[in-house]
Parts: C-alpha cells; sequence; structure tokens
C-alpha cells in the first residue's frame, strides 16, 4: 500500500486528537497516512454566537472545499457538527464507536451552592441571588437549560475547549456547559463537572465521522474498515430526526438513540429558542425500522412541533 491517505483536520487540541485516532487505526489496517491542517471559519470567528452566524456546516465546509479540490482524501468530524445534507460529492465513509453522549456542567464554587439553585424547581426558585448565569454558545443547551431554569441568565461562550475552559475561570459565571467526550477525550475534563442528565443531546453527539470524496473507492474501503455499525445505526437515526424536523444544527433539536439487545429506545424532543414551548417523543423499535428516526419526528411535528418549527423558521 504506497498510497498515502492525507487526513484533513482542523487544527484544534480535539480536532486533531480525533484525526490522530483515524491515523492510529488506519495504521493497525495497514495504511500510510497523514495530517493536513485546514483552519475552518467556526475557528476564526470566536465572538459571534454560533445560532447566529448559521452554526450548520460552519466547521465543515472548508474541509468539504479541500476534499473536492483534492488537497486532502479523507476529512474527519465531529459528527453532530456536519450537516444532515453532505455537500454534493462528499459522502459518510466510517463512524467510529460513540463516545459519552452527555453533557457536563463545569461549575465555579461550591458544589453545595450549585445544587441548591439545580435542584429548585421552575415554579419555586431559591431565594436571594437572581443573577445565576451559565455560558453555552449551544441553541440547544441554551433552550433546555432555561425550559428547567427560567429564572437564570446564559451568556455566549466561544472558543475551543481549550478557550473555553479558561474563560470560565477567568469570568464570573457560575458555569458553562461542555460535551463530556470532547474534555474527556484531551484529558481537559475537570474534578468540578456534573453530568447533566436530563439534558438530552445532539444528535450524533460523541460520534467521530469521517468523510470523502465519492469517487475515492480506495479512501471508502480503507475507512469503511474502521466503521462501527451500531454507532452509525443510532447516529442515522437521531440525524433523520433533525433533518425531517428542520434540517439544521442551529436548532434547539436533540435526539439520543440507543440499542439494547436488537431494541432501539429513542427519545427526541424540540423547543422553542426560549425555552418556554416543548414536543418530544420517547419510543421504542427494533434495529430494523432504519426510518425510526425520520417517524419519531414526524410524530412530533403532530404532537406540538409543528408550530414550535413554523416560530423558528419565521424568526429567521
Amino acid at each position: 500500500m504506497d498510497k498515502i491517505i492525507r487526513i484533513g483536520t482542523r487544527e484544534s487540541q480535539l480536532a486533531v486528537w480525533q484525526a490522530t485516532l483515524v491515523q492510529q487505526q488506519l495504521s493497525q489496517h495497514g495504511f500510510a497516512s497523514e495530517l493536513v491542517y485546514i483552519k475552518s471559519d467556526g475557528d476564526i470567528d470566536l465572538v459571534t454566537p454560533l445560532y447566529e452566524i448559521g452554526v450548520q456546516g460552519v466547521f465543515t465546509k472548508t474541509l468539504d472545499a479541500a476534499l473536492l479540490s483534492n488537497r486532502i482524501d479523507i476529512a474527519v468530524h465531529s459528527m453532530k457538527d456536519v450537516p444532515t445534507q453532505l455537500a454534493k460529492g462528499i459522502v459518510q465513509a466510517a463512524v467510529l464507536p460513540r463516545a459519552s453522549y452527555k453533557d457536563i456542567l463545569v461549575y465555579k464554587g461550591e458544589l453545595s451552592a450549585i445544587n441548591d439553585q439545580l435542584s429548585a424547581s421552575n415554579d419555586h426558585p431559591p431565594l436571594g441571588d437572581r443573577s445565576f448565569t451559565i455560558a453555552t454558545s449551544s441553541i440547544r443547551r441554551r433552550a433546555q437549560w432555561l425550559h428547567r431554569y427560567p429564572h437564570h441568565h446564559i451568556d455566549n461562550l466561544r472558543g475551543n475547549v481549550n478557550t473555553r475552559l479558561r474563560k470560565v475561570e477567568e469570568s464570573n459565571w457560575n458555569g458553562a456547559i461542555f460535551a463530556a467526550a470532547g474534555l474527556e477525550r484531551i484529558g481537559l475534563r475537570p474534578a468540578n463537572a456534573i453530568e447533566l442528565d436530563w439534558m438530552l443531546p445532539a444528535p450524533a453527539q460523541g460520534a467521530i465521522m469521517i468523510v470523502c470524496n465519492e469517487s475515492d473507492v480506495f479512501a471508502k474501503e480503507a475507512c469503511a474498515l474502521l466503521n462501527d455499525a451500531t454507532t452509525a445505526l443510532c447516529a442515522k437515526m437521531e440525524r433523520d430526526f433533525l433533518r425531517t424536523l428542520l434540517g439544521g444544527c442551529s436548532t434547539p433539536i436533540s435526539a439520543l438513540a440507543e440499542v439494547k439487545d436488537n431494541i432501539v429506545y429513542f427519545k427526541g424532543n424540540i423547543y422553542s429558542i426560549d425555552g418556554r414551548e416543548k414536543a418530544e417523543t420517547e419510543k421504542q423499535t427494533h434495529t430494523a425500522d432504519i426510518d425510526a428516526g425520520t417517524h419519531a419526528a414526524l410524530e412530533v411535528l403532530e404532537n406540538g412541533g409543528r408550530s414550535i418549527v413554523e416560530t423558528i423558521r419565521n424568526a429567521k
């Protein structure tokens, strides 16, 4: 195998970690490869909230262009950042086994004080200080948090994981929300972090996706050896749910599919931007039902989701 596979990656520590993982796994199958570093628009603009700059494809389109112009052979992405509709000429080559799908809160101060805030109900917010502030750039996390804690404030937080952790330390925020997988993969999950078990993740959160040019048979065959069928199935269902509801990832849509004994346990929801309204579904189906995500989305649309979708569309 004389051909060297060129792996395109963003320059952040997490992106490079993911690309290096793919490089190591390809090597285990006898394929030589090299990393090619490419800066994305999402890495350049670290001020504007993602939901204002149109997050769909913001971290992937530069790598897409590199693929289509033959500067790289494959690209590695956090799958939750990849648009549900891939660019013409680009195909999914593999999905690696999923890490944690959970969101975590990296908090500041005493855990007891944080727990007092988080245990308060919507109808009975804690007495005293009403300025409890959480930071996130995710419209999904923002909506879910405000639905549960409408008395809290949300600030914007951008940058790679290293930058965001530093901003939390330097700010007067009470905490910030991160994907557990991102911090854990590069050994940066701090001790002052708690899992948000009630928060449903972004579709495909925790999964790594490899894409390539649709005409590149060599790259497709090499990457197919790395594919995890169960993760790929669950991610497909979750992304089908997203696409059927609204089509973009700059929306407060969440989904999670898990397989146990050939049964898929699916949860999905959509919130209004302000978190006040919610439509959700929870169902079980067989792994053979590959369209389960689409069916779940149609159920949500018929049970309150359609009005939320229309409100979001009219607001753009």
